[in-house]
């Protein structure tokens, strides 16, 4: 069949099928976020607009947004599907790369096809070509390496015949998944090639499960079998594996503690009798609690970041450490006993080895004492009295009205910790809080890409200082017709980093707007509400918390009965914060105040638990 090199490669993105985790086919590609420009228009952009009954092609506005779109939608859709993200060579090439950091460091496929300078040099340097003295081959395309999972250029059509099959191994592996990066010169995306018709037959990527080795499960029995205080920790690894209901089912049966990473958040009904918390920085005192106390604690799917360990101090420097996870990379961490394997089958095997073994009673009570403390506390932050909502309430107000089927989620500042420690959820998957890169900005693109994954109604919460970091998506998904409600929390800077700066001795400087630096007696201040109608969103404003949860209603009704997203502006206290009792570490410099703090909590730090 011959072909462009677009033309081939847009016929295979067609072709590739995924079952989801419930069973259901789907296209494994769903569709594509487009920039076109001279590196991309003719070549990829022709052949997709000759398929363009057969896959939706979303403009974006900027490169860094619409691929930040696609990483949501990987997320939304448990990493089943899988955006596809093209621009022109150059700068908007070099916008994706942040996006690219984040499915990275989130563990989230997503397929970038930036365009790339002529291999034939002939119209060297040709507009947008950054031109490297010592490196003739290097092109700013490059940059993406160090943020991709897999990375080619295709400077041959003939090329795809084996790089194609890489791809849809990376984006579909249960251990490898994460960005693919094709690097497509514009002249080698026009050339023609005799493909094969078998390239395009029809593949269906089904879920992966791999099993543990057996020795590996037996020796994790043991160590399980030894404890007093045994913890689960539910990680990321156990949505993307469907594994939820297992790992509820395998607690239950032994009576083991739950607690929930950041990307586990939600698997696990808030009111279940086992339910500890969510752990780390931004989870809970209640989780921290049960973790620092624990023997043995078997972390399922994730990979125990700094936020979810408190740096490594949340647990005992005596605790063992068994790791279930489908990487390697992952499982061997801190000297865990690693078991290698998918969540679900691993979970099946352990059970089957411990059989009718079971925790004291008196430790998962100990652990349901501690969720209901920290449940009070939560009450009472919610319904305290004040002139401006606190994050907390506004967390409280999106919780209350939000229905079981909805999504909720937020990216940076302050909000990550509300959101995980303050949320109550019935154990569907419901929650994204992009905390692996924490980056700014993909609230708003991130909610575009759940909103056209997901059949719920999305919401997601963010400061002022995101808002004004990257809004044009808001307009894409306006444009697009793709609902969602976004709460925009204005406390007037960055007001976290102001808390940390701050809190460590730190004398406040460029962060809250009143400390930075300006020549105006009366400095300008951005109309958020307006901002966003002229972005063709709905826009509904609040100061109370009653204001708000009469503003929030609004928007969810208004948002689905006239498609296009709803922002909601609320005034929100700049220093309210929901303390979960754990230590993160930051470089603290001797002459500042938080310094022995510093000394005190790093005493205690864990580098390397062995067994």
């Amino acid at each position: 069949m011959k072909l462009t090199t677009a033309q081939a490669l847009v016929r295979w993105i067609l072709a590739q099928r995924s079952e989801t985790l419930d069973g259901h086919e789907v296209p494994l590609f769903p569709g594509v976020f487009a920039i076109f420009g001279h590196g991309n228009v003719l070549g990829l952009g022709t052949a997709l607009e000759e398929h363009r009954g057969d896959i939706p092609v979303w403009r974006g506005h900027t490169e860094q947004g619409m691929a930040l779109a696609a990483v949501g939608y990987a997320k939304a859709t448990h990493r089943r599907q899988v955006g596809v993200v093209t621009s022109s060579i150059g700068p908007g090439a070099l916008n994706m790369v942040t996006a690219a950091g984040v499915a990275h460091a989130n563990r989230l496929p997503v397929l970038l096809l930036p365009g790339d300078t002529f291999t034939s040099r002939a119209p060297d340097p040709v507009l947008q070509q950054v031109e490297h003295f010592g490196d003739a081959t290097a092109t700013v395309n490059d940059a993406f390496r160090a943020v991709s999972r897999y990375f080619d250029r295709i400077t041959r059509p003939e090329q795809l015949l084996s790089t194609l099959p890489q791809v849809a191994r990376v984006l579909t592996d249960p251990a490898d998944a994460g960005p693919v990066t094709l690097a497509l010169p514009q002249d080698v995306q026009a050339e023609t090639y005799d493909f094969p018709d078998a390239l395009f037959e029809p593949v269906t990527h089904r879920p992966q499960r791999p099993r543990p080795d057996r020795r590996s499960v037996t020796e994790a029995a043991g160590v399980l079998r030894s404890a007093k205080r045994p913890l689960m920790v539910l990680g990321g690894g156990v949505r993307y594996s469907g594994a939820g209901q297992r790992a509820l089912d395998f607690a239950e049966r032994h009576g083991i503690p739950l607690v929930e990473t950041t990307a586990g958040r939600t698997l696990v009904p808030h009111t279940h009798p086992l339910h500890a918390g969510p752990l780390g920085v931004t989870g809970s005192t209640s989780a921290n609690v049960v973790a620092g106390a624990a023997d043995v604690v078997l972390a399922v799917g994730t990979r125990l970041q700094d936020f979810t360990t408190a740096s490594w101090t949340v647990f005992s420097p005596d605790v063992r450490l068994v790791a279930l996870n489908a990487a390697r990379f992952d499982a061997v961490k801190h000297g865990a006993l690693s078991v290698v394997g998918d969540a679900d089958a691993g979970l099946t095997d352990l059970a089957a080895q411990l059989e009718s073994w079971r925790v004291d009673p008196a430790w998962n009570a100990r652990a349901a004492a501690e969720r209901a403390s920290w449940d009070a506390h939560i009450d009472t932050l919610r319904s305290a009295v004040s002139e401006l909502p606190a994050y907390a309430q506004v967390v409280g107000v999106v919780n209350e009205l939000s229905a079981p089927e909805d999504y909720v989620m937020t990216a940076s500042g302050g909000l990550p910790g509300e959101l995980i420690g303050g949320w109550r959820g019935s154990g569907s998957v419901s929650m994204d809080v992009e905390y692996g890169f924490s980056c700014m900005g993909y609230e708003l693109s991130g909610a575009w890409g759940a909103a056209i994954a997901h059949p719920g109604l999305v919401t997601t919460l963010l400061g002022d200082g995101s808002y004004l970091m990257l809004n044009s998506e808001l307009f894409s998904a306006a444009f697009a017709g793709h609902p969602f409600v976004a709460v925009v929390c204005d406390n007037d800077g960055y007001a976290v980093i102001a808390r940390l700066q701050e809190g460590q001795g730190g004398k406040p400087f460029n962060n809250f707007y009143a400390d930075c630096t300006t020549s105006h007696a009366s400095p300008p201040r951005v109309d958020f509400a307006r901002h966003a109608e002229s972005l063709g969103c709905l826009a509904f404003s609040a100061s109370t918390v009653d204001s708000l949860r009469n503003a929030y209603a609004e928007a969810r009704k208004a948002a689905v009965a006239e498609r296009r997203p709803a922002v909601v502006v609320v005034k929100t206290q700049p220093s309210a914060w929901t303390e979960a009792g754990a230590w993160w570490e930051v470089g603290v410099p001797e002459h500042l105040a938080g310094r022995d703090e510093y000394e005190r909590a790093k005493g205690g730090q864990v580098r390397y638990l062995g067994s």
